[in-house]
């Protein structure tokens, strides 16, 4: 059965409660067009430089996730909170950090942006990993009859990363972003469309647009593909949201059709040209 489900495009800006005020808008507007699963972007509760960042972050739980889940309670939606600055006990550095929450506003799956964005991009450097610490694991989680695998933003340059996810189950892979926009006018689209393609997954990529950090503008165009690889659907430049009905019997019907996964020949790859195991 096809299950209805949103991508939010958000501006979100140094201001917490007015990204929190707006997200609230959109996930019950999205909610009354019958999404049954909610996907927000990357950096939802707050965009800005180092030091916003560091005042706006919150513990898991704690103030942004009792907000989100109160709204998935009054919405009876799955939403999947793309990121959020989490303020981490361990160490200086916080967590970028997404959360999957059930219907009823129970904390489903937890997920740490894995790959840390540091790179020069048109001139300009920037170092994810001077203010986030990485993640130490990958996710899925099981949510309105799909199974999501999660991501985040730079994640999406390393195919591994959604092979592995594809192995352990995922139909659908959920990619909230603050993509910039230098890069992500050429690359977004082709990323988002191979990683559906090669792993013959739905493909949810909800973004942010506009603002000016932190880092660069974003790019925005949240789109939904499917295991096709067609873009089902793709928001205009502004705030909003976009919906796709996606279903779970096309993505088995597709690889029952093409199995390329059972093609796989694993006993040759990660091997140096003399058969040793690769480093």
């Amino acid at each position: 059965m096809p299950i209805r489900v949103a991508a939010i495009q958000l501006d979100s800006r140094d201001d917490r409660d007015a990204n929190l005020a707006a997200l609230e808008h959109w996930i019950l507007a999205a909610a009354g067009d019958g999404a049954k699963l909610i996907v927000t972007p990357e950096y939802t509760d707050v965009r800005g430089d180092a030091q916003a960042l560091r005042a706006a972050a919150s513990p898991i739980p704690g103030e942004v996730t009792g907000r989100i889940a109160a709204l998935a309670r009054r919405t009876g939606c799955w939403i999947h909170l793309g990121s959020m600055h989490e303020r981490l006990a361990d160490q200086a550095r916080l967590g970028n950090s997404g959360i999957t929450f059930a219907p009823d506003g129970a904390i489903a799956a937890r997920y740490r942006k894995a790959h840390l964005y540091d790179a020069v991009v048109d001139g300009v450097p920037y170092r994810e990993s001077a203010d986030f610490a990485p993640g130490e694991h990958l996710q899925t989680v099981e949510a309105a009859g799909l199974t999501l695998g999660l991501s985040i933003c730079y994640d999406l340059r390393f195919g591994e990363l959604y092979r592995t996810l594809r192995g352990r189950g995922a139909n659908v892979l959920v990619v909230p972003a603050a993509f910039n926009l230098h890069t992500g006018r050429d690359h977004w689209e082709t990323l988002l469309r191979a990683r559906a393609i090669e792993n013959q997954c739905y493909v949810v990529a909800a973004a942010q647009i506009g603002g000016a950090g932190p880092g660069l503008p974003c790019l925005g165009r949240s789109m939904m593909i499917d295991p096709w690889g067609t873009v089902l659907a793709c928001m205009p430049d502004r705030t909003g949201y976009i919906m796709a009905d996606l279903d779970p019997e096309r993505v088995a019907a597709l690889r029952a059709g093409l199995p390329a996964w059972e093609h796989r020949r694993t006993d040759l790859y990660f091997r140096n040209a003399d058969g040793t195991a690769a480093a």
